[in-house]
């Protein structure tokens, strides 16, 4: 009897829906895909290749087509098909952000370490923005060390001007939130300079088919916004509630024993616990296949919408489509 073929162009779970987005980046975004090799990466990108060509081994079962389309997923990028950095991959989200999350909450008192632990998140986050980009709009490494030098300079004036504000003024408590204020201010313009190539010229739309349409510049400030937000809100419960928590914690006879061997191991484990769960929350709140309609398009981006009702005549299409990128 005759294995029913997959479609893989049809997603497993229904991304129109929240829930079906978390099941889907749960999936993709799983930490442990990020320790695979390279030849298994390839190897799963070739038999997801072969499966779609009809050419796959004989007794290939649904199983290991579906760990392949995993593996393909978490580490290609779905516009160019190229292998990611590892480090700029959403699945290493958990261990990379864990450790930085974690580090920058627990080292908030010396200016030193402020400025250590800001520079190596915003070196992080530019590689992670860059990699998950729509890579349809380029950039050039003057543009890239551009938007590196602002985000980075961005976060340390914000990390150091609260901190010498609230030092004078504020509580304890208070200075503890002085990281997540420089990161949030930082996600604002390290993810509109890295991608600036898109605000600029437009990022590419389709139609339902995936049939280029124009570009639209509407599109390109539509899918970063939901980017900084989702950035946001997946770092958001460990660098606000861990603050809170570390604050009792540290009164405790036990960490006044020996905090300074547990409190940074302890903080990067809650971090961690928590980005198990936010990454692919942040991830679902949108739809990477992110949609504009086109009567908003007409009242935004009239440019674009000239060459879609040049193109189509009478029967212009709803809605239109692309990346928004991660």
């Amino acid at each position: 009897m005759e294995t029913q073929r997959v479609d893989l162009d049809q997603p497993i779970w229904n991304l129109s829906t929240f829930t079906g987005r978390l099941q889907y980046y749960a999936w993709i975004t799983n930490p442990l895909l990020s320790i695979q090799s390279e030849s298994t990466l390839f190897s799963a990108k070739d038999l997801v290749q072969k499966y779609r060509a009809g050419t796959e081994p004989p007794g290939t079962t649904v199983t290991q087509i579906r760990r392949a389309q995993q593996l393909y997923l978490s580490a290609f990028h779905p516009d160019t098909g190229e292998l990611q950095n590892v480090i700029g991959r959403m699945s290493f989200q958990v261990p990379g952000g864990m450790v930085l999350i974690g580090a920058m909450t627990t080292f908030y008192r010396s200016n030193i370490a402020v400025i250590f632990w800001q520079w190596a998140n915003q070196s992080f986050n530019a590689l992670v923005n860059y990699t998950n980009r729509n890579a349809a709009a380029d950039i050039s490494k003057k543009q890239l060390g551009f938007a590196y030098i602002s985000a980075t300079s961005c976060a340390l004036v914000t990390a150091l001007g609260l901190k010498a504000v609230l030092s004078q003024r504020a509580s304890p408590i208070h200075q503890r939130f002085v990281p997540f204020a420089a990161v949030c201010a930082s996600n604002m313009v390290n993810i509109p300079l890295m991608r600036q190539s898109e605000i600029q010229n437009g990022v590419v739309v389709t139609d339902e088919d995936n049939n280029p349409v124009t570009k639209s510049k509407y599109a390109a400030f539509k899918g970063i916004g939901q980017v900084v937000f989702s950035r946001i809100v997946i770092c958001s419960p460990s660098m606000v509630l861990l603050p809170f928590l570390m604050e009792k914690l540290e009164k405790t006879a036990f960490m006044v024993r020996y905090g300074r061997y547990v409190n940074a191991p302890f903080q990067i484990l809650l971090s961690g616990l928590s980005l198990v769960v936010m990454v692919p929350v942040g991830c679902a709140l949108f739809n990477q296949r992110c949609s504009i309609t086109v009567d908003k398009l007409k009242i935004i981006d009239s440019e674009a919408y000239e060459e879609v009702k040049s193109k189509y005549g009478d029967n212009i299409p709803k809605k239109l489509y692309f990346n928004k990128g991660l």
